[in-house]
């Protein structure tokens, strides 16, 4: 068999099965409804959305990072990233009418 003709036939097969791979995903899609359920089983949603004031608890009270010579440092910037993310998991809280916004800026102290 020549050259030409082998690669040929390399292609001809990941041709086919590419489709047959796009075949099982419709199927697998289709088995998704039947393996979540009915969604009006579900239990009613809580809105229940608190602002922490110390963002930095858990990871604060494993120690220090593991920086030889910026355990420190590491330490209060790890500290300025918690404290970004409470702060905008708030403005998407009230963005989305999950809280209201007077009470988120109670809560942050503003």
């Amino acid at each position: 068999m020549s050259a030409r003709n082998r690669s040929r036939r390399r292609r001809s097969r990941s041709r086919n099965s590419g489709s047959s791979q796009r075949a099982q995903r419709r199927t697998q899609r289709s088995d998704a409804a039947a393996f979540w359920g009915d969604p009006t089983d579900l239990p009613a949603v809580k809105n229940e959305v608190r602002i922490t004031a110390e963002p930095d608890a858990v990871p604060r009270s494993l120690g220090q990072p593991p920086l030889p010579g910026h355990e420190n440092v590491a330490e209060h910037y790890f500290a300025a990233v918690y404290d970004r993310a409470v702060t905008t998991a708030g403005a998407l809280a009230a963005a989305g009418g999950m809280i209201d916004p007077d009470t988120l800026a109670d809560e942050l102290g503003q």
